[in-house]
């Protein structure tokens, strides 16, 4: 199946399926298409592939049909323009972000009725910018795994490769963009939740700076949510994690927690600092490979590209460790009679994590220096290109099959926790995949400047291509 974008125009809804966000809303408002065309044909793609992936939970064809036919006659009636940037596009939306009108279940059977009064402020703004969502998607119990499977909605498979896992929490998304059944999901990111499985199933994705997005499903977490989680989207072009981000950034009233700054900052040396090792870890060939062709792309358009390691990965992921089981060990037993005995086995063993050493007080004094140090690494090298996890995606339930499967997980989010705990931008974007096997790259950049991450992922998007939509395992 190829794997790059075509240059022939589209051909009505056998191949609007295949086509960006960005492309679909421009389609839409020139009036070559309907939205009701588009939406009909995600829903036929979703009635065709997702009997193999099971990533798409629940179908809101009657509501998304609905929606596309009233965004038809409103531009019949106004025109083209002041159409919302993403006019009668349709999106899918993890079953962890409240969407009016389906259960928001956090993968368990317990939440099966667990209707939302309001939407989240993300889907909210998605919503005002035209979107329509067809679809929630899959995620593991409680966002616990960075694989996809729960007893209730089931296992979600990588489009690439059946036997591996689509990653997690939000592979339910990367496995609806990756195979064409969504142009775009909304997700979230605690632990890499949005850029696991867009490593896994080679697609885009942005984790925006901690703050830029509203966060506000589901009541208001615990403290290492509210530090370290952020909605943002999963897509399979860069253009459209920026329209995205347009559309989500800035201030919401039910998020205290939220500002508004502005989308681009000032100029700053194009200089890269390329990490192709990572201490405390081992990085496979192939993914090593991949980070230096980007690095190459990057250099061929102009940027300063050097080998450097930023401070204190090791520290990091330590720190991140604490906080997130720390706070998990407060909900343990509570949470305990809804899993699974597979999903209680791995927070048992990530609670044995805890380090009694390592106070709060502690914890957030030693995260405020690491910032500092993160800042003026950026100073010098304001883009950090690296890899988003170190292996290859491991087979389904590994990090579960047995009492180790924390540390199997742990591992693979060695260069992923630095967003979350210093609460910095991060984009995913793809690079050429080898032996049938996608492959991506992780970029950083100091808070607020998701503008350069997106920037240096669309200059790597421009060398290897757009991805497009993979049918189930043929590659």
């Amino acid at each position: 199946m190829k794997k790059r974008a075509s240059s022939r125009a589209p051909s009505r809804s056998q191949d609007l399926w295949r086509q960006s966000a960005t492309t679909l809303a421009a389609l839409i408002r020139s009036g070559e298409v309907s939205s009701r065309e588009v939406v009909d044909a995600h829903l036929a793609r979703i009635e065709a592939v997702n009997p193999t992936l099971n990533a798409v939970t629940v179908m809101l064809r009657t509501s998304a049909r609905e929606a596309a036919d009233a965004a038809d006659a409103h531009r019949k009636k106004t025109g083209k323009r002041d159409l919302p940037p993403l006019h009668g596009v349709p999106i899918t939306v993890k079953e962890n972000i409240d969407c009016v009108g389906t259960p928001t279940t956090f993968g368990l059977a317990a939440n099966a009725n667990a209707l939302p009064e309001q939407d989240a402020p993300v889907v909210e703004r998605m919503r005002a910018a035209g979107a329509i969502p067809i679809g929630r998607t899959n995620m593991p119990e409680m966002g616990l795994r960075v694989s996809t499977s729960n007893p209730y909605r089931g296992l979600t498979r990588n489009p690439w490769n059946a036997q591996l896992t689509a990653g997690g929490s939000s592979g339910g998304e990367g496995s609806a963009v990756a195979s064409g059944m969504s142009p775009l999901g909304i997700g979230n990111d605690i632990g890499g939740s949005l850029r696991n499985p867009a490593f896994c199933c080679g697609v885009a994705a942005l984790k925006p700076t901690q703050g830029r997005v509203p966060f506000g499903s589901s009541g208001d977490g615990y403290l290492s949510a509210q530090v370290m989680l952020t909605d943002g989207p999963i897509a399979r072009s860069v253009d459209d994690l920026r329209l995205v981000l347009e559309q989500v950034n800035g201030q919401h009233v039910r998020d205290p927690r939220s500002v508004t700054v502005a989308l681009e900052g000032p100029p700053v040396a194009r200089r890269v600092a390329m990490v192709t090792s990572l201490p405390g870890s081992v990085v496979d060939p192939a993914i090593v490979a991949s980070v230096r062709a980007a690095g190459d792309a990057l250099a061929a358009a102009g940027y300063q590209v050097e080998e450097a390691i930023p401070p204190e990965i090791e520290l990091i992921n330590h720190l991140w460790t604490q906080f997130q089981m720390s706070d998990l060990s407060v909900t343990a037993e509570s949470m305990r009679p809804m899993l699974s005995a597979e999903a209680a086995m791995l927070m048992d063993a990530l609670i044995t994590k805890i380090d009694p050493t390592v106070t709060h007080a502690l914890l957030h004094q030693e995260r405020s220096r690491l910032g500092r140090a993160w800042s003026a690494f950026f100073a010098h090298y304001p883009i950090v290109l690296g890899p988003v996890w170190p292996s290859a995606p491991f087979a389904h339930d590994a990090d579960v099959a047995t009492p180790v499967g924390g540390d199997l997980m742990l591992s693979m989010q060695w260069f992923v926790t630095p967003g979350n705990l210093l609460g910095i931008p991060a984009a995913v974007v793809p690079t050429q995949p080898i032996n049938n096997a996608p492959m991506t790259v992780q970029l950083y950049a100091d808070r607020f400047r998701d503008d350069l991450v997106l920037e240096a992922a669309e200059t790597i998007e421009a060398a290897f291509g757009p991805c497009t939509p993979v049918d189930p395992f043929v590659v």
